[in-house]
């Protein structure tokens, strides 16, 4: 019988280790810390935070399905994350597929200004942005919010596509072609299907990130009435500051499904970022 041996830590490896240790405590305490006090009176919140709730109680959150329009906007948030999801996906294949493949004028040109859009923060463009909306009567409405997200999500996008798409064989897709396949069949039956780990990435954020837009949804859309899930939140902070155990349950409620998504998909997301980064 062979006894194997001891496997030495190095110290440089234990250092690390440590960082990602308590890196990691101090990024899931704060939630554990709001998803407690979620279980607790306004009072007893105040008065011991960082402790166990004394009496768990489901009011905060009765009172969060009762007095606010959470579900209607879980619908708005759920509707405009989809669709701005499912566009860019579509934009960013297709404007992918065209760089890695097609030879044309001003192809540099095009990378060149894909990558320069991204030190452009939505802030610096938010004021032409809105007066386009403004103009095509769009305010208030879901379009005018999906519209600047798949702009605003575009550039990453096809950045992950293009990297992925530049690792796929090309001699696959000349085989079709030399069967008498369309671009359009070539595209949808062999790029697409090979492309599912980066279109896995590209939809994750895309959904994460509309979601958790607050600036955007905040500018384009006026009627309280159709506030998507975010920015109910925020408004629930002006009107019900006070009411910390309300506050908390609202914020458990608003961040639960972010925290499913990475925790069942977060093999999707490292698989797709780093899919394409070696070529060969």
């Amino acid at each position: 019988m062979t006894v194997g041996k001891k496997r030495k830590v190095k110290p440089g490896t234990a250092v690390i280790y440590i960082v990602l240790i308590l890196w990691a405590v101090l990024t899931i305490f704060p939630f554990v810390w709001v998803v407690l006090n979620s279980f607790k009176p306004s009072a007893e919140v105040l008065r011991s935070s960082f402790a166990l709730p004394s009496q768990a109680t489901m009011m905060n959150y009765e009172n969060a399905f009762s007095k606010l329009n959470v579900l209607k906007a879980y619908g708005y948030s759920f509707t405009i994350s989809g669709v701005v999801t499912v566009g860019v996906m579509v934009f960013a294949s297709l404007l992918s597929f065209g760089l890695t493949r097609y030879q044309f004028r001003g192809k540099q040109l095009v990378r060149s200004l894909i990558v320069a859009s991204l030190m452009f923060p939505v802030f610096a463009t938010i004021i032409p942005v809105f007066r386009m909306m403004v103009e095509w009567n769009l305010l208030s409405k879901n379009l005018a919010v999906i519209l600047p997200q798949i702009a605003g999500n575009l550039s990453f996008a096809t950045i992950v596509m293009t990297g992925f798409m530049q690792s796929i064989p090309i001699e696959m897709e000349e085989a079709a072609y030399m069967e008498g396949a369309s671009v359009f069949q070539v595209f949808f039956r062999i790029v697409v299907p090979l492309c599912r780990p980066s279109l896995a990435t590209v939809a994750i954020f895309s959904f994460l990130w509309s979601y958790n837009d607050l600036f955007v949804q905040k500018i384009m859309i006026r009627d309280p009435m159709k506030y998507p899930i975010s920015t109910l939140l925020e408004q629930i902070s002006s009107q019900y500051g006070t009411d910390f155990g309300l506050m908390a349950a609202s914020v458990t409620i608003i961040v639960v499904p972010v925290m499913l998504v990475y925790i069942v998909l977060q093999k999707n997301i490292i698989k797709g970022l780093t899919a394409g980064a070696v070529k060969g």
